[in-house]
C-alpha cells in the first residue's frame, strides 16, 4: 500500500510499504478518509525527529522512518475478537494517544501524559496518511451520522484548542482573546464561541489569515502589525534594543477599552512565539488567566513582574483528556461548532510535500489546515 513516511529533516517519501496483516484481539484496521497536517508533523520536517524516535519506542517499537498522521478520520474494515466499540463499517475519528493504562497519570485519568506516552502517527507503527491503518479500540471514536468525514479529522486539534480554552475556566458571557490565527486559534475561537463566551477577540499579524478570522463571527480581529498603527508600534518600542514592548501595545490598550480598562477574562496563545504569549499577559485582567496552548521552539522570556501584579495565572496545556472526543464530536454534529472553517486545503497523498508540507512551512504563507485523502477522489 502507499503511504507518506518521515525519513529525517526534510525528507518525506511517498512510499509502497507492507500492509498491515493479522489484527490483535483490541485492534482496529481502519481506512483513513481525510487527515490533517499538522504543526508536530511540520515540526519534525523542518527540524528533524523530535517526537518520532530514532530508536524503538519502548512500548510501540516505533522508530524511522515513519508512517506519518494523527488528525484522521476513517471507516473500519476489520476488528480484533474482543472489540467491543466500533464495528466494520462505522465511521471514526481516531483518538490518537496511547497510554500504557498503568502508571501513575493513567491511573488517574491522565492518559495524554502517560510515561510511556505514544501517538499514532508519530511513535506507532501507522498513521493516517496510508491508504490502511492499524490502531487501538480505545482510539476509535464513532462520528455522528451530522458529522463528515472532514469535520471528523479535525476532531483532534479541535480537542487541543477547546482542552486550552477549558484550562482558562472561560465561563459564558466572559471574554477571551486568542493569539493566533493558525488552525489551533481558529478553532479555539470557534469552540469559545460554541460554549458562550460574551466576547472573542483575535491578534493575527499574517495578512493572509485575517480574512479567515475576520470570518468567524468573532467581536473583533486585530492586527498589531497593522500599517495604520505605525506610529504606536515605534512608540512601544524600547529606546535602548528597539524591542517592541506588548505591555505598550496599541491592541492591549484596545482590548482594555473594550473591558472597561479590565482586560480579558482569559487569553490564550496559540503563536508559539514569545510576543504572543506576552501580549496575552499584558491584555489579560487581574486574576485573570493566561494559557500557553503552542509549543516554543526557542525559550521565551516571560514578563512576569505583569504576570505576579495582576494575581493572574499561568497554564500551560499538553494534547488534550483522552475521553473528550465524543462531546466535540456532539457540539458539531448540533451546528454549534463548525470546525470546516479551519480548512483551507484537501489534497491528494502524493502532493503532501509539494502542496501540504512546503506551503505550511511557507512563513509568508495564508493556509491554515490542509487535508490529506489517500484513496484517489
Amino acid at each position: 500500500m502507499r503511504a507518506i513516511r518521515l525519513h529525517g529533516r526534510g525528507d518525506i517519501r511517498l512510499e509502497d510499504v507492507p500492509a498491515p496483516g493479522s489484527l490483535g484481539p483490541r485492534d482496529v484496521l481502519i481506512k483513513p478518509r481525510f487527515c490533517g497536517i499538522c504543526g508536530t508533523d511540520l515540526h519534525e520536517y523542518v527540524e528533524g525527529a523530535r517526537v518520532v524516535p530514532s530508536k524503538p519506542h519502548p512500548m510501540t517499537g516505533a522508530m524511522l522512518p515513519q508512517i506519518l498522521g494523527h488528525e484522521l478520520s476513517a471507516d473500519v474494515v476489520e476488528v480484533g475478537t474482543d472489540v467491543v466499540n466500533t464495528k466494520p463499517g462505522d465511521r471514526i475519528a481516531v483518538m490518537p494517544e496511547i497510554s500504557c493504562g498503568r502508571c501513575y497519570y493513567c491511573q488517574r485519568g491522565w492518559n495524554h501524559l502517560c510515561t510511556l506516552h505514544a501517538c499514532v502517527g508519530l511513535s506507532w507503527a501507522w498513521g493516517g496518511f496510508s491508504e490502511y491503518a492499524v490502531v487501538p479500540d480505545y482510539s476509535a471514536v464513532v462520528l455522528p451520522d451530522a458529522v463528515s468525514y472532514e469535520q471528523g479529522a479535525l476532531l483532534e486539534p479541535t480537542a487541543v484548542a477547546a482542552y486550552a480554552v477549558e484550562r482558562g475556566h472561560l465561563q459564558g458571557g466572559g471574554s477571551i482573546l486568542i493569539a493566533g490565527a493558525g488552525p489551533i486559534g481558529i478553532l479555539a475561537a470557534l469552540y469559545a464561541r460554541a460554549i458562550g463566551a460574551g466576547a472573542v477577540y483575535i491578534t493575527e499579524t499574517n495578512v493572509k489569515r485575517l480574512d479567515l478570522a475576520r470570518s468567524l463571527g468573532v467581536s473583533e480581529v486585530f492586527n498589531p502589525a497593522a500599517p495604520e498603527r505605525a506610529a504606536a508600534r515605534k512608540q512601544g518600542r524600547d529606546t535602548a534594543t528597539g524591542v517592541f514592548d506588548p505591555s505598550k501595545s496599541w491592541v492591549v490598550d484596545a482590548l482594555r477599552e473594550r473591558t472597561g480598562g479590565v482586560g480579558v477574562d482569559v487569553a490564550v496563545d496559540c503563536t508559539g512565539n514569545e510576543f504572543g504569549l506576552n501580549t496575552c499577559i499584558n491584555a489579560v485582567r487581574s486574576r485573570g488567566t493566561v494559557v500557553e496552548s503552542a509549543l516554543h521552539v526557542q525559550s521565551p522570556t516571560v514578563d512576569m513582574y505583569a504576570l505576579g501584579l495582576k494575581d493572574a495565572s499561568l497554564e500551560a496545556t499538553w494534547c488534550f483528556n483522552v475521553y473528550d472526543f465524543p462531546r466535540y464530536a456532539s457540539l458539531i454534529a448540533a451546528g454549534r461548532l463548525p470546525v470546516e472553517k479551519a480548512i483551507s486545503a484537501k489534497i491528494p497523498l502524493e502532493d503532501v510535500d509539494e502542496k501540504g508540507f512546503k506551503v505550511l512551512t511557507d512563513p509568508s504563507g495564508g493556509a491554515t489546515k490542509i487535508l490529506v485523502y489517500p484513496e484517489a477522489h
